[in-house]
């Protein structure tokens, strides 16, 4: 079921074929968006940005791309306003992680069955003026000029380094990849030069510095720069050891990711497991990783997980996995 929240184009909204469970009228600000949807399933949003109050302040729409997941939400765009055709504004919104947006009607459900991922709308950031680059320095209005993956262990020893390195290697199929790690060193183990370990409060700039690079990796272990990703993956080994370690030492973790993308790695749960891990917890498991070896090509696990984050097209890791399956058999 999809969802709409509508104000000046809600007669257009009114007449695409979907099936709506809720839906809104009128002007709304961001916080009353995310308090009525963070925790409401839904297919698709279609969200009329006029229904958005202020929305040219672009802190509202950095706030709510952080909170709703918006690789299900397809912005309608005021085709009257000339921000709506501003290359900068279109720019920014990339930046936010917001692929799928239109000022077209006709192309609405276009969008709904062939959703963008990165790569389709990745050109507009090369025409991204800088506008409002004081905004940056601010580190609650960061927002990244690339991709930037952060990756959390929230049990201990979850497998945030080794995982970052699997993605690397099958993100680099797609795109040029540099893999960061905050305050540690154990990415020199791996012997890659597509690695660097940077203090905390040196991640922009390094960042700035390597702008010929389309997706960063970030290992953020124990560091509270989140805010500085477009995704972040909060990693959860759900052993019987590993959850009661943390549940002693940090009762309040697991209701500190809730709404957030948790991922299950170096996971043996079967899908009922899952299912009772999420009742047990309240937790809507992401994606789940089974024990993986790092000396081997992992694409058959990383891919969907790439597919759904939006970096990679399902037809594109189709027609990858078949140009490998047909050199298997050469």
């Amino acid at each position: 079921m999809d969802t709409v929240i509508s104000n000046k184009y809600s007669s257009v909204l009114n007449e695409l074929d979907i099936e709506v469970s809720k839906k809104l009228e009128g002007e709304y600000t961001v916080d009353e968006i995310i308090s009525q949807f963070k925790n409401f399933f839904f297919n698709k949003m279609f969200l009329d940005i006029t229904a958005i109050k202020d929305y040219k302040d672009l802190t509202n729409l950095q706030k709510l791309s952080m909170s709703i997941d918006m690789d299900k939400v397809i912005l309608l765009l005021d085709k009257d306003d000339s921000i709506s055709d501003s290359e900068p504004f279109l720019a920014k919104l990339v930046n936010m992680g917001i692929y799928n947006f239109t000022k077209d009607k006709n192309s609405l459900m276009y969008l709904y069955t062939n959703p963008n991922v990165y790569r389709d709308v990745a050109y507009l950031q090369k025409i991204d003026t800088g506008e409002n680059n004081s905004s940056t320095t601010n580190s609650s209005h960061f927002v990244p000029s690339r991709r930037i993956i952060g990756i959390k262990n929230i049990t201990d020893s979850a497998g945030a380094t080794s995982l970052i390195y699997m993605l690397k290697k099958v993100l680099s199929n797609y795109y040029s990849v540099m893999a960061l790690e905050v305050d540690k060193r154990d990415f020199t183990y791996f012997k890659d030069k597509d690695t660097l370990t940077v203090k905390s409060d040196e991640i922009s700039t390094v960042i700035d510095k390597y702008n010929s690079i389309d997706i960063f990796l970030l290992d953020l272990n124990k560091s509270n720069k989140d805010y500085l990703c477009t995704d972040v993956l909060y990693l959860i080994e759900p052993s019987i050891l590993k959850l009661n370690k943390l549940a002693m030492i940090n009762p309040k973790a697991l209701n500190d990711i809730k709404g957030q993308k948790v991922v299950l790695n170096k996971s043996l749960l079967s899908e009922s497991e899952i299912a009772d891990f999420e009742v047990e917890t309240r937790i809507k498991v992401y994606y789940n990783i089974p024990p993986l070896n790092d000396k081997k090509d992992n694409s058959d696990v990383l891919l969907p997980l790439l597919v759904k984050l939006g970096y990679i097209k399902e037809e594109e890791s189709a027609k990858k996995k078949s140009i490998f399956d047909f050199l298997k058999f050469k």
